[in-house]
């Protein structure tokens, strides 16, 4: 199934699949081609309307009766760290951050098993091998960093060892939170929310003013976390919105409650391609 824009690039939908958030759910998405001289534009544009990245593609959940899936983004200006999130920012004060270009290492990719087979044994990247993790990791058409963070050496060597990853993409209105993984012995220490904060200060020294942290999924155990950050927004009905109370969102379940797929393509703002870059 294909739809299209005049002069726009080509949106598709994927075929039905069991929900990996929610069950007894099947998930649908919306998605498009993210190469060319457009790339950045393009990725920037439909970030703010929902999109996420993935490689080459941008998508966006679509799915037939079910609209729980909300991307959310942290408001950088407006954030206040919780008790606990100070917390685990004082846990992780030993880790040092470094940027580079989005190139995959054997390192990262042995970080990824163990975070993989800890957390997501069972997911739809478990099988995901070092040539499928490098692709995820550098084909990117759009400014990338691979953003990690690495703590004191053991005992005995010189070298600092790995504990986080991030790929992030660097948007026009702020920092997009593609994928991060972490050593899973340090779980107890919040690393995932220690990332999440050291990109909130990262977007702030740029004087960018958004996080964008993926879908919040409510009634998911592994997406509810990121209501427990401030000034969380969340794009629903077509707009950006504060969150407000996380138990008043829940999934709608019925077949009117999602507009045909030629609807929401056509609602999707494109940038403007003539202009030059």
């Amino acid at each position: 199934m294909r739809h299209s824009l005049p002069l726009a690039p080509q949106f598709y939908v994927t075929a039905p699949q069991p929900c990996p958030y929610l069950a007894d759910r099947m998930e649908r998405k919306l998605f498009t081609a993210l190469q060319g001289e457009y790339a950045e534009r393009l990725n920037d544009a439909l970030s703010k309307q929902g999109f996420r990245r993935s490689q080459n593609v941008l998508y966006r959940p679509a799915c037939a009766d079910c609209t729980a899936c909300l991307s959310a983004r942290i408001r950088v200006a407006d954030f206040r760290p919780s008790r606990s999130q100070r917390k685990a920012a004082r846990r992780n004060a030993d880790l040092k951050r470094q940027a580079n270009s989005p190139w995959a290492t054997e390192e990262q990719y042995s970080l990824f098993r163990r975070y993989l087979d800890d957390r997501h044994a069972k997911g739809g990247m478990a099988d995901m091998d070092i040539f499928e993790f490098a692709a995820m990791i550098e084909e990117t058409p759009v400014r990338s960093r691979v953003v990690e963070y690495t703590a004191p050496p053991a005992p005995g060597s010189r070298h600092r060892k790995l504990a986080a990853v991030c790929l992030t993409d660097l948007l026009d209105d702020g920092l997009s939170m593609v994928y991060s993984f972490y050593e899973p012995e340090r779980a107890r220490a919040s690393l995932g929310t220690h990332v999440i904060l050291d990109h909130v200060d990262i977007a702030r020294e740029a004087g960018l003013p958004y996080v964008y942290l993926g879908y919040w999924v409510p009634g998911s155990p592994k997406m509810g976390y990121k209501a427990n950050f401030s000034a969380l927004e969340i794009f629903k009905n077509g707009r950006w919105q504060d969150l407000g109370d996380p138990e008043s969102h829940s999934g709608e379940t019925h077949p009117l409650s999602v507009d045909p797929i030629a609807e929401q393509v056509a609602r999707i703002s494109l940038p403007d391609t003539r202009s030059p870059v």
